[in-house]
């Protein structure tokens, strides 16, 4: 690049990009480490704001006087749009252009942050983070997608390890600076995102080359879009509503919602160009691999739901100390994540996950046995430690697990689905955990009742994170597959499935898949 003896400009990359062929660019070129840097800021943009508005519920709910329903929908408000929309978000990346996409998202999460801080109301707020959602269902599956399609295979796993881990330690530094700034005004929270968004909008527009698959068509799946938000939307009405609604319209959001959600999976299954292609799922490497995805990231919404406010209102701490008590997290995902994505390189998926699940699972337990009053060295700081290894060890593997099991071409749609299946997790945990522990009304301010739902919500968030070891241990590859050597046709064979992976962070060339 740069063999005429100048620098080169945003018009030089301009120019090249639609001559930088899909996976043809190497990490340790200039490009390259723009387009590392820009994923990394986007993706840290909606998942510092994603954790920093925890530490800022209790302030939420005494300056906009808010119970735990509407607390609840200032975090599910976001969910909702992101879990039902995420997958239009990745399938738009694959035929708009994933990087047009990418920045468009970036720059609405951006104006959104500054909407939700200027909000007069809960209301207002709830439907500025609904938008803040729809900006985040954009960005984050192309953030990832650039990575895997732009890089050259054998720097992904490096690239993805980097991403994971980077993206970990946004997402740990989320509450120790919100923390700080709730001290001032939980306002200030959510203009977090403002400066990193406006730095990666100018730079991805600017030095970041366009990627999309050719094959896929420009026609919008809205009807999909639509089913999915509406099934998720009225479920999520139905599990804040049960505990005071009204029955008949709660039994009546539960039946619709159901059937929205699975006429969006028969609309999928015969749509010519869907946004979620369920022949994804013939991999059985895949499917398990979103199910673990599921159950772990269903407990870890319990967890960071309820943990920053139980230290806030249970132990006493203030909100720059309850953030800063999960810094250990985010050093551990500093330093662990790369060295996960390697270790599943050599041994394959099944070891790193299980024992990574396990992990996670006996931190909340750790967490469960706290008891108010307790110092932090003996009490809290060995539950995050044990759960920041589980985090570490799980994250990137899962990712390039999931990954790893489908074609270049559809690096938009599946990194859609895994998240759609986690921010999904997240929604339901959030929405269902306080009416499973009796945290209802305003016992987000009551220290004993929240002390014993805390414990409760504990229990059972470990106990999903054991489901998704028991998922890893049985149903994963346990070790890494190599390709087959020449072009094969994809069969539903869950035996034949499985080999479509190696289970690394950089995919194999992948065999090609015919329609059934």
């Amino acid at each position: 690049m740069g063999t005429t003896g100048r620098e080169e400009g945003p018009e030089d990359d301009a120019r090249r990009d639609e001559g930088v062929g899909e996976g043809a660019l190497a990490l340790s070129s200039r490009r390259g480490r723009w387009l590392l840097t820009v994923a990394v800021l986007g993706s840290a943009v909606a998942q510092i704001e994603a954790t920093v508005v925890n530490i800022a519920l209790p302030a939420i709910g005494s300056d906009l006087d808010a119970d735990v329903a509407a607390l609840q929908w200032v975090l599910n408000g976001y969910l909702l749009s992101l879990a039902g929309l995420v997958l239009l978000g990745g399938s738009l990346g694959d035929r708009l252009g994933r990087r047009r996409v990418f920045v468009l998202g970036v720059a609405l999460f951006t104006l959104t942050s500054a909407l939700c801080a200027a909000a007069p109301n809960v209301e207002t707020l709830v439907a500025a983070r609904v938008l803040q959602g729809v900006g985040a269902a954009l960005l984050t599956p192309g953030s990832l997608a650039l990575l895997e399609s732009l890089l050259r295979p054998e720097d992904r796993a490096r690239a993805i390890g980097a991403w994971s881990a980077l993206g970990g330690v946004a997402a740990a530094l989320g509450p120790l600076l919100g923390g700080w700034l709730v001290e001032y005004s939980w306002r200030w929270v959510f203009l977090v995102p403002v400066p990193l968004g406006l730095l990666v909008v100018v730079v991805g527009t600017t030095r970041i080359p366009e990627s999309r698959d050719p094959g896929a068509s420009g026609r919008l799946d809205a009807v999909g879009a639509v089913l999915a938000t509406a099934g998720l939307g009225l479920l999520t009405f139905a599990l804040i509503s049960a505990s005071d609604g009204d029955r008949a319209a709660v039994g009546v959001a539960v039946v619709v919602g159901m059937l929205a959600l699975v006429g969006f999976w028969r609309y999928e299954s015969r749509h010519r160009d869907p946004m979620l292609d369920p022949t994804l799922f013939a991999s059985r490497t895949f499917t398990v691999a979103n199910l673990l995805t599921f159950a772990v990231y269903a407990g870890l919404g319990g967890v960071f739901f309820l943990f920053v406010v139980f230290l806030q209102t249970t132990m006493g701490y203030t909100p720059l100390q309850a953030g800063s008590a999960s810094l250990p997290i985010t050093v551990l995902m500093l330093v662990l994540s790369a060295r996960a994505g390697a270790v599943t390189t050599r041994l394959g998926p099944r070891l790193p996950l299980t024992v990574g699940a396990v992990l996670i699972a006996a931190g909340m337990l750790l967490l469960s046995a706290i008891d108010p009053g307790e110092r932090y060295l003996t009490s809290v700081l060995p539950a995050v430690v044990v759960l920041g290894l589980g985090l570490a060890s799980t994250v990137a593997p899962v990712t390039a697990t999931v990954l790893g099991a489908v074609e270049d071409r559809h690096a938009g749609m599946a990194s859609g689905i895994n998240n759609a299946v986690a921010r999904t997790a997240q929604l339901a945990a959030v929405a269902a955990l306080p009416l499973v522990v009796g945290l209802t009304g305003d016992a987000y301010d009551d220290p004993v009742a929240l002390a014993t739902g805390f414990e409760r919500a504990m229990w059972i968030t470990a106990a999903l994170a054991l489901v998704g070891a028991v998922l890893a241990a049985v149903g994963l590859p346990p070790g890494p597959s190599s390709p087959p050597p020449g072009p094969v046709a994809t069969d539903r064979s869950a035996d034949d499935a499985t080999h479509l992976s190696c289970g690394v962070a950089g995919p194999p060339v992948r065999p090609t898949r015919r329609r059934h």
